[in-house]
């Protein structure tokens, strides 16, 4: 391709695409910063991200993050809506004006096969050769210059996380140049080349398609003859009948039409790496592979794995206390210059015993799920998580999954939905459906704010061996337990409901690098804002909602808060479910929490905050926290304690098992295309969640754990 000088007017939109682990999202977050959304395309459950990027001469313009995709022939939902989007023939999202390509330097043949699709589609392309460094550390270099020169495409190198190279990209793409139409530099047999033209040519002349859709089109059609048949109702029944002519007489001829497309590419690939990239003669073992020898290793691995779980939780304990008490004393100032500056009523105890009592108990967890999201951040930007997988494949191929489903089951520690919809990547239905079924299962960031309320208040903060302290320790055992649990049901469906043998666990591990701190923080910060819009959403309203309910009907200035509670709709809401949870160690008052976490599991704190502070008894803010007065509550009529130690367990064992969030329930239906799983979701994790509550329950009473 020849430059054909500056075209700026033209560009309004561009798409960043890549192979995965090629250091497009790194990409992205430079590119963009702050100046960038994230929501779900329309009507399906992948993610969207676009931000604005600034060129040169004050022009911006949009930026489309697309799924990861190794080839323009998808194999998944997630690779067809980013060809579908990079052909220009998504309903929902602008043709994008040129496509960004990353390419990972340390791995450019098998990169560079998504950028020749793109050039055969005659798409404008601009590669962005990331990774450089790591290539370096290898002591190996690309010829950037050349590689231009071949392609037909300008090729940036960059390293996004220093911001190297992000000026010439930006120019790069100011100073794109449009396809010319020249003939493809790999070569196709003679006779194939011809009815690929022909194909293309009607495909655009006669049936309108823009020319990287034809061209994409007309591969398909060569490489697939089950897609032929697909297609007679699309086109006109001579076109149909020719192009299997024409592709009987190819295999006629010996021509293996999707091996030649295949080979025709990675031949000049293999050329193209051979004249542009420059290694030493005799390769060392590299910093990755020696580190892989010792964080692979089928026990050191599994146990450095425990080991870097262990300190993750005992970090979010330890290092959040500081701002927790922040976050705590200031809603605290704020909830004492309220009540200063309103009269006694239902006013200022809605708002301050309500609302911002409510809002505050979760909100004050919000530095313990950041450092949480800080961490598993690291872990996926470190490269550490594809080893993750690797060392969970041998206990997920016990329970009938592989390796690619700890991905999905690993990101439902921040959150199930972006976990369930992780498993798209998951090419056996069944394997897929495994997954989605036991992925709440894991301790999501939402439980966080519940298992830290009580473990705070119920276990002891004693330190072992002066390093790790139980409460840490308390912590891992319920996402362990989780995981555990997500293990034996997996077991069981895939003996049952999803009988089939796993498949094989093929899996990139990408090379080590230190992460991007401002990618991480990036992300942080993205959920940060998203666990606030909750907050200041749903949790307020359920504040709200629950203060009235627990403070009406009123029973006269003579009765005692706790009678007006245990009078209230709340309460009686409460009672009325009583004699179903007493089995499990539980009062109506935890009753009112269960009901009100129904929609999210956070609600719960939330919803001890309202009820303790609509019954302290003297009608002011009370001086206890919400810790103290939960371990001070008795019930009037026995003198027993509400929350002892074993309660405390119970309840989080509850949580662990519960399907506790209807988000996660839309999310199941739309992935499963209908109700009957995500009710059978409802039923198995309510059911577990109660019978394995009441077993804990009772052996705790048999041990004495009761009191």
């Amino acid at each position: 391709m020849k430059p054909a000088g500056k075209t700026p007017e033209k560009v309004r939109h561009a798409a960043l695409v890549g192979n995965p682990n090629s250091g497009k999202t790194t990409l992205f977050n430079a590119l963009t910063g702050l100046r960038h959304k994230v929501a779900n395309y329309p009507g399906v459950t992948v993610e969207k991200k676009e931000g604005r990027l600034d060129l040169p001469g004050g022009q911006e313009i949009t930026l489309f993050d697309l799924p990861g995709t190794y080839s323009m022939h998808p194999q998944s939902p997630d690779e067809f809506l980013a060809t579908e989007i990079m052909l220009g023939m998504s309903a929902h999202t602008p043709p994008p004006d040129l496509v960004v390509c990353a390419v990972d330097a340390t791995n450019l043949e098998r990169n560079l096969y998504l950028v020749t699709q793109l050039i055969d589609c005659h798409i404008p392309v601009v590669v962005a050769l990331t990774m450089v460094d790591l290539a370096r550390q290898q002591g190996t270099t690309v010829d950037a210059r050349t590689l231009s020169r071949l392609l037909g495409c300008a090729v940036i190198p960059v390293v996004a996380h220093r911001g190297e190279g992000l000026d010439a990209l930006r120019e790069a793409v100011l100073n794109v140049a449009p396809p010319n139409g020249h003939a493809l530099p790999w070569k196709l047999p003679e006779e194939l080349q011809k009815e690929w033209d022909r194909v293309r040519d009607q495909l655009r002349d006669t049936y309108h398609l823009s020319v990287p859709a034809a061209s994409h089109e007309a591969t398909a059609l060569l490489i697939s003859p089950e897609l032929i048949a697909q297609r007679v109702d699309r086109y006109d029944p001579a076109f149909v009948e020719q192009l299997r002519k024409n592709v009987q007489k190819l295999d006629f001829l010996g021509i293996d039409r999707q091996t030649a497309f295949v080979e025709s590419r990675y031949a000049w690939i293999r050329d193209a790496v051979a004249r542009t990239v420059h290694s030493p003669d005799r390769v060392r073992p590299s910093l990755t592979d020696r580190i892989d020898r010792i964080v692979t290793h089928r026990v050191w691995g599994f146990i450095i794995f425990l080991a870097i779980m262990a300190l993750m939780f005992q970090s979010i304990f330890s290092w959040a206390i500081v701002p927790m008490e922040w976050i705590a004393g200031g809603f605290e100032a704020l909830g004492q210059t309220i009540g200063g500056a309103l009269p006694p009523g239902d006013l200022r105890d809605l708002l301050v015993d309500g609302a911002l009592a409510g809002v505050a108990a979760v909100v004050t967890f919000l530095p313990q799920i950041m450092f949480l999201f800080f961490f598993l951040g690291l872990l996926e930007d470190s490269g550490y998580m594809a080893r993750a997988a690797f060392i969970m494949d041998k206990l997920m191929s016990k329970v009938g999954l592989h390796g690619k489903s700890f991905i999905p089951l690993l990101g439902s520690f921040a959150c199930a939905i972006p976990g369930i919809m992780a498993t798209r990547t998951i090419e056996n239905p069944k394997d897929r459906l495994a997954t989605i079924l036991v992925a709440p299962l894991m301790s999501c960031s939402a439980r966080l704010p519940v298992y830290s309320l009580l473990i705070a208040a119920f276990i002891p903060s004693t330190m072992l061996f002066g390093i790790v302290s139980i409460q840490g320790l308390t912590l891992l055992s319920m996402y362990l337990f989780g995981m555990v649990m997500a293990l034996l049901m997996a077991w069981l469906f895939k003996k049952t409901l999803l009988r089939g043998a796993p498949p094989l666990f093929i899996m990139e591990l990408p090379a080590y690098k230190v992460p991007s701190l401002k990618t991480v923080l990036l992300q942080v910060w993205e959920r940060a804002l998203a666990f606030l819009k909750t907050a200041g959403t749903i949790i307020l309203g359920v504040s709200i909602l629950l203060w009235a309910l627990a403070s009406y009907p009123k029973l006269g200035d003579g009765a005692s808060n706790a009678d007006q509670l245990e009078h209230s709709y709340a309460g009686k809401a409460g009672q009325s479910i009583e004699p179903l949870i007493r089995p499990l160690g539980f009062d109506w008052k935890i009753g009112i929490g269960l009901i009100s976490s129904l929609l999210q599991r956070e609600a719960f704190v939330s919803a001890m905050a309202t009820i303790y502070n609509v019954q302290s008894e003297d009608g002011t803010e009370s001086e206890l926290t919400l810790q103290e007065a939960m371990k001070l509550d008795r019930d009037p009529a026995t003198g027993e304690l509400t929350f002892t130690l074993l309660t405390a367990i119970c309840l989080m064992v509850y949580y662990v098992l519960a399907m506790q969030c209807l988000s996660t329930v839309a999310i199941v239906r739309r992935e499963t295309n209908g109700w009957k799983w995500p009710a059978f979701q409802i039923a198995y994790m309510t059911a577990l969640a109660y019978g394995v509550t009441f077993l804990v329950y009772r052996g705790g009473l048999l041990l004495g754990w009761g009191t």
